[in-house]
């Protein structure tokens, strides 16, 4: 056992028992050494070795039987063919939701599949009640949407219980960064925001404020590229034009701090926005410091949703295929559960964004 002074022996050796029943080692059915014999392999006690066996049973991992020991989970496996699959995003009813959905329902339907849907509002905590809630359930795959997807994934033992079961799974629209080895569909999200600032600097614009998500991998690339585009075009880059905000604050601090930077009299000729509702509420908030849009700040959006195209300024943004992502996500999944290898699939990986140019910005080279 690989000695880690920052971990208790206990928690060492459960990890390192699961690695060897999620890679496959240890067999759905195979009876684990006792403990005398695990104490002894190990170096550690046997109150070190009961502490790692419960954790494992607690999980799901191992079951003990009185008498004959302790076993492998037989559970692997055990929950093909139920024809269900769930999807797990992080909202339903508005926005861009009821369409990427229309397109997993679409593709699953069609292949004999029923949907359970499920949405987390994007709470981690939320999050892992679901993957709880779906492990318990009948399921044949899974497609999920990650919450705050650039915050490090604190339950990723329950991915973990889903690779034992042998249950497929897809991200969609994010990816926590260390389990980018597993399956997903995505947006090109910096080149699409490298995309609607570099329209903005064409146009003449000087002084563009980036305000983007600071708890999900989209709003970490959207940056990235507004980064990019002011590089390219020899401009510096001042974390002071930039305004981060968390899920929790999205109704209140984009709009609060582009307000005190007006009231300071900070110059401000063109807003990139993380997406087209932070751009409505920007608009609004531009109206009501007494500018218009464009005429004195350009604003862009992203994912071409009805806010979009259905304002009183039409929002130059980035085009967001949301019933294409969605279907692509279920081909993916299908092809998951059929065990085609990733080097047969059939399935793009990464979408790319597209301009799309409304009123909403303002030629300053004129």
């Amino acid at each position: 056992m690989a000695e880690d002074s920052g971990k208790a022996k206990y928690y060492l050796l459960m990890e390192e028992l699961k690695k060897d029943i999620i890679s496959g080692m240890r067999k759905p059915g195979d009876r684990l050494p006792s403990e005398n014999e695990l104490s002894a392999s190990c170096h550690v006690s046997r109150h070190t070795v009961r502490k790692a066996l419960s954790i494992l049973e607690q999980e799901g991992f191992i079951t003990a039987e009185h008498g004959r020991g302790t076993f492998v989970s037989r559970k692997a496996g055990g929950k093909k063919g139920s024809g269900n699959i769930a999807v797990i995003t992080t909202y339903l009813s508005d926005y861009i939701f009821p369409r990427l959905i229309q397109g997993i329902d679409r593709v699953l339907t069609a292949n004999g599949y029923s949907i359970i849907l499920k949405n987390t509002g994007n709470s981690r905590l939320k999050e892992s009640r679901c993957l709880e809630e779906i492990l318990e359930k009948d399921v044949d795959g899974l497609i999920i949407e990650p919450s705050k997807s650039e915050i490090m994934c604190g339950h990723k033992g329950l991915y973990e219980k889903l690779d034992f079961y042998q249950i497929p799974y897809v991200f969609i629209q994010g990816c926590y960064a260390h389990m980018m080895n597993k399956p997903y569909i995505l947006m090109d999200d910096c080149m699409g925001g490298y995309l609607v600032t570099k329209h903005l600097i064409e146009l003449g614009h000087q002084c563009i404020l980036g305000i983007f998500k600071a708890d999900d991998s989209q709003g970490r690339d959207r940056h990235k590229g507004y980064v990019k585009a002011l590089q390219e075009a020899g401009f510096s880059y001042d974390p002071d034009m930039v305004v981060w905000f968390h899920t929790e604050d999205r109704s209140s601090k984009p709009s609060g701090a582009l307000r005190l930077k007006l009231e300071e009299g900070v110059t401000i000729d063109g807003i990139v926005c993380y997406n087209d509702q932070i751009a409505f509420e920007i608009m609004k908030t531009i109206e009501k410091c007494g500018l218009s849009v464009p005429e004195d700040i350009s604003v862009t959006g992203y994912d071409n949703s009805f806010i979009a195209e259905n304002g009183i300024v039409k929002l130059t943004t980035i085009a967001h295929p949301q019933e294409r992502l969605g279907a692509m996500a279920a081909e993916l999944l299908i092809e998951k559960m059929n065990n085609i290898p990733d080097e047969e699939s059939r399935v793009e990986r990464i979408l790319k964004p597209e301009l799309i140019i409304r009123e909403s910005c303002k030629d300053r080279r004129i």
